[in-house]
C-alpha cells in the first residue's frame, strides 16, 4: 500500500495541512484547529472550504458560547423571578 502524501501549505493568513483521500482529492485540517475538518479536489479549493468551514465554526461557537453563558431562571440570586 502507498504510503499518502501529506502537505503543509499556507496563503499567508491560513495554514492547512492536506492529506491525499483514497478516493482522491485531499482531506484537509488545521494544525491550530482540529476541528476544521473538510475535503477538497485542489489547493484552491481546500482553501475556500477551509474558509466556509472555519466561518462556520465561528458561528457555531458564538452560538454555543451564547448559550452557555446566559442566566437561567433561579442561577442570579436576587434576579427578577427568583
Amino acid at each position: 500500500m502507498a504510503r499518502k502524501r501529506r502537505y503543509t501549505v499556507s496563503d499567508g493568513k491560513l495554514v492547512l495541512v492536506l492529506e491525499e483521500a483514497e478516493e482522491g482529492g485531499y482531506v484537509v485540517t488545521s494544525p491550530f484547529d482540529p476541528e476544521l475538518i473538510t475535503q477538497a479536489e485542489s489547493v484552491e479549493e481546500a482553501f475556500e472550504n477551509a474558509r466556509d468551514a472555519a466561518l462556520a465554526l465561528r458561528h457555531s461557537r458564538a452560538r454555543l458560547f451564547k448559550r452557555l453563558s446566559a442566566p437561567t431562571p433561579g442561577s442570579c440570586p436576587g434576579a427578577l423571578g427568583s
